[in-house]
């Protein structure tokens, strides 16, 4: 598995500090990738720089203010969480990539860890990126790592007015886990086709073996559920509308997608199962191969021995005769030629004969 994250060094802390001691960097605008603050369900103005978006967000009480980090420095994401007073926890978590999905609260700001996941057909990896948004009354704050167009498509839904749904916060949280949710069925269904392929080529009239293949889609099948699986806790206390500070309005919104989400997180564990089976069967038949080619060679030599011993015969006779000593009457004999031919010939006939009883020959 090949996870499209980047990682920091070193796992930094994230300290709370006061505005007052930090001076922004300026050119921390230009590493974001977006800064905008929305009113009545539209996008209000063009960018907005980081030192007026804290203030905006505090002031306003009808829209928020999003703000996009695309995989930031620590700096980067520390500077942004201290303009909008971010816990220092939530954001070590979400500088430190391989988080898993979760939900938490802190006071009045929700903190969410999502991992979009995308499928490379042609080399059979899935691809693991990972977001984390943190999401206030008036705010709301994505950090990006890895290659992922989800963030990018919410955010040109939020430039749309988001159609019939609300423009607030919570929605930019329901449409962001639909969005990841809806790519675990996409990869699903390409998972599918491999699968079915690779079931196919086992229990077809080929004799190659697929354990390599099997193992290696098994491996990102278990990437793929870490993605997937601790996600149903947080989207479960969504659908139930029990988290403080997002719209109980949008709870059956979410209930939709943990109902999407538990039907990718069934459809993986047969995934890995069928493959399981596959993997089993396939090692079947190769040990079935196996012992039919022992069998073959163990006839092969039990033929190649039966016809040594019956040209170890004449070779010995042979022999024998071939010593060349003075004293040997039977070679002044008259018939002795053809005596020991026919001999010969008679005791190979005979092992011939014993091999084939035996089903040597």
């Amino acid at each position: 598995m090949r996870p499209a994250l980047e990682l920091p060094t070193a796992r930094p802390a994230i300290e709370p500090v006061r505005r007052s001691h930090r001076v922004l960097d300026p050119t921390i605008d230009a590493k974001i990738g977006d800064c905008a603050v929305y009113r009545g369900g539209q996008r209000e103005g063009g960018r907005l720089p980081l030192e007026r978006a804290a203030q905006t967000a505090r002031q306003t009480d009808d829209g928020f203010v999003g703000i996009g980090l695309q995989q930031p420095t620590a700096e980067e994401v520390a500077q942004v969480a201290d303009e909008f007073d971010l816990p220092p926890l939530a954001v070590e978590d979400a500088i430190t990539a391989h988080q898993r999905p979760k939900l938490e609260v802190y006071g009045d700001v929700v903190f969410v860890v999502l991992k979009p996941v995308d499928y490379i057909d042609h080399e059979e990896i899935v691809e693991v990126s990972e977001m984390a948004l943190f999401v206030g009354p008036t705010f709301v704050v994505t950090v990006r790592h890895g290659e992922s167009t989800v963030l990018g498509r919410v955010r040109a839904e939020l430039d749309d007015g988001f159609g019939t749904l609300a423009c607030n916060p919570s929605t930019v949280l329901y449409r962001a886990a639909d969005l990841v949710v809806d790519g675990y069925e996409e990869v699903i269904e390409l998972v599918d086709d491999d699968v079915d392929e690779i079931e196919a080529q086992v229990f077809g009239s080929g004799e190659a073996d697929h354990s390599e293949r099997i193992y290696k889609l098994k491996r990102e099948i278990a990437e793929f559920r870490r993605s997937v699986v601790p996600l149903a806790p947080a989207l479960e206390r969504l659908a139930k509308g029990a988290v403080p500070g997002i719209d109980p309005a949008l709870a059956h919104s979410f209930r939709d997608v943990h109902d999407h989400l538990m039907r990718a997180g069934d459809a993986i564990e047969g995934h890995d199962r069928l493959l399981t089976d596959v993997l089993q069967a396939n090692l079947a038949r190769v040990a079935v191969r196996q012992a039919e080619v022992a069998v073959r060679q163990n006839e092969d030599m039990r033929k190649i021995s039966a016809w040594a011993a019956i040209a170890l015969l004449p070779t010995a006779v042979a022999g024998v005769y071939g010593m060349n000593f003075d004293h040997m009457p039977e070679l002044r004999w008259r018939y002795g030629y053809f005596v020991v031919l026919t001999a010969i010939a008679v005791a190979c006939a005979a092992l011939y004969r014993q091999f084939r009883k035996r089903g040597w020959l």
